[in-house]
């Protein structure tokens, strides 16, 4: 597999940006993907914001695996760090993380409270990957579409404060990707989602990863969106590939079966699904923690 590196330069500049207006927020919002609320996060912002109290924002779980996005509060939890799950979309969101941020915040909102000062706003700050809804996000919690949305990874390149209400003023910011994926099926996962751009990874490199991963962890959903049949999921990937192919009367064209299914993955055809199982990943801390 190609190492993957992207960091163009305007994330670069909102790293920075991030670092010189931390000073001026007292939340720091972290948005995630439910799909995949562990590789969905920049390694280095624990680096970045240091002690910056911080919420987890869980997005699109109408997208995630309720029972595995369930399983990452908890974790997010055990961690110290409060979580919260949502879609965007939804119009209970502003109040939800409104509530969430004065949890978090509680004892420095019962200190103001304590010196006389009453009903401050909280100042946070949105911080994610690209693509993992945040646009959308800052469109709710503003009532209005002031935040420039798309459906392609990096389109929001400049920051903006937006008042939500009497209690929440927001920071936007661009999404922020590190420089390389020390963990490839990291990459694959964000490519596979659509949170990086798509020439990065060849398509058949993801088929085959989201391909064996559905046949592992949601076989159901394969069987049935494709009319598979447990004979069919023994084969080995090549050769699934090659009898989906004939399936669709692509013959030898395999490029748009690659386009169909990560097409129908990333539109939740094959329903929802989560690519961090929590049980997974704390197997691989432990044993990375081991080496």
């Amino acid at each position: 597999m190609v190492i993957i590196q992207w960091f163009p330069g305007h994330m670069s500049k909102a790293r920075r940006q991030v670092q010189e207006n931390l000073k001026h927020v007292d939340l720091v919002m972290e948005l995630v993907d439910a799909r995949l609320p562990l590789s969905s996060r920049n390694p280095m912002l624990d680096k970045i914001i240091g002690t910056k109290p911080r919420l987890v924002i869980i997005n699109k779980k109408d997208l995630g695996n309720d029972l595995e996005t369930q399983k990452w509060v908890h974790y997010f939890e055990a961690q110290g760090i409060l979580a919260v799950k949502i879609n965007s979309k939804e119009q209970q969101t502003v109040k939800k993380l409104t509530k969430a941020a004065r949890l978090v915040l509680a004892d420095k909102l019962q200190r103001a409270s304590e010196r006389g000062i009453q009903n401050k706003a909280i100042r946070t700050m949105i911080i994610g990957i690209p693509n993992v809804g945040k646009s959308t996000l800052m469109n709710r919690l503003a009532g209005k579409k002031s935040a420039i949305t798309g459906n392609r990874p990096g389109v929001t390149k400049g920051q903006q404060w937006l008042k939500t209400n009497e209690e929440l003023e927001i920071l936007d910011t661009p999404g922020i990707l590190w420089p390389k994926f020390e963990d490839q099926t990291i990459g694959l996962k964000l490519a596979l989602t659509g949170a990086i751009k798509d020439d990065l990874i060849p398509k058949d490199e993801i088929t085959i990863f989201g391909l064996t991963f559905f046949s592992k962890h949601f076989p159901t959903e394969l069987k049935r969106r494709y009319n598979l049949t447990d004979d069919d999921l023994e084969l080995t990937i090549v050769d699934l590939i090659m009898l989906l192919t004939k399936k669709y009367g692509f013959r030898d064209d395999y490029d748009r079966f690659y386009d169909l299914f990560i097409k129908e993955v990333r539109d939740g055809k094959l329903g929802t699904y989560t690519l961090d199982i929590v049980s997974e990943m704390m197997q691989k801390d432990d044993e990375d923690g081991d080496n």
